[in-house]
């Protein structure tokens, strides 16, 4: 485990998906492997602990009959313990839990991925890490002002407690965990992240078959 706990890798991978049959689109086959490897094979390259924040121990437990996950990965299961309906499947949910469980280990800053996202391009993560310094928190911004919150970096603290509230006031709107008093980073999508990422790969998320015929020909 990293020493000085400032960062700590959050992929969440709870979420149903309709279109694929309510399978996570991150055990999906792309290019002989599950799109998660190719993210976890990315994030290796960096020194930071990677937690993988699963629905439930029997979810993982069939993601470990198809992957072979690196030994160093760790796993954190979604804390259902305030949820009034416990089959309730949000990435609010999975952003609770898992910011609950580096709260508890002493890390300063998390920064979340969705597991759909698997062509994260390493120079865009070290861009992200790098400009979170000094700063709470680090945003990816559009030019119309939409905002990128599950590639992102937050304050851990603030942000186990905002999405606590969010559960509690059945509210699972993203930017709830976006506490505006602090200290924000907001880097822009065109401006610095497109110089390092041409097609914006590492901001498209895998919803859909025709997502992965897209995701497939950008890999190939």
């Amino acid at each position: 485990m990293n020493e000085d706990k400032k960062l700590a890798i959050i992929i969440l991978i709870g979420g149903k998906n309709i279109r694929f049959g309510n399978e996570s689109a991150a055990i999906l086959d792309v290019l002989g492997k599950p799109l998660i490897l190719h993210q976890i094979e990315t994030l290796s390259k960096f020194d930071e602990d990677v937690f993988l924040i699963a629905h439930s121990e029997y979810q993982i437990n069939s993601y470990y009959k198809k992957i072979n996950f690196p030994r160093d990965i760790n796993f954190i299961f979604d804390d259902t313990e305030i949820l009034e309906d416990i089959e309730l499947r949000t990435p609010m949910l999975g952003i609770y839990s898992g910011f609950k469980e580096l709260d508890r280990l002493g890390f300063e800053k998390g920064f979340i991925l969705s597991g759909d996202m698997p062509l994260i391009k390493p120079k865009v993560i070290e861009l992200m890490i790098n400009r979170v310094k000094g700063y709470d928190c680090c945003i990816p911004r559009w030019n119309n002002g939409y905002l990128e919150p599950l590639f992102a970096i937050y304050q851990v603290n603030s942000t186990f407690e905002l999405a606590k509230k969010s559960i509690q006031e059945h509210n699972y709107a993203l930017n709830k965990i976006i506490d505006k008093s602090l200290n924000i980073n907001y880097i822009s999508v065109e401006e610095s992240i497109k110089p390092l990422d041409k097609n914006l790969v590492s901001l498209i998320n895998v919803n859909g078959p025709i997502d992965l015929e897209k995701v497939l020909k950008l890999f190939q």
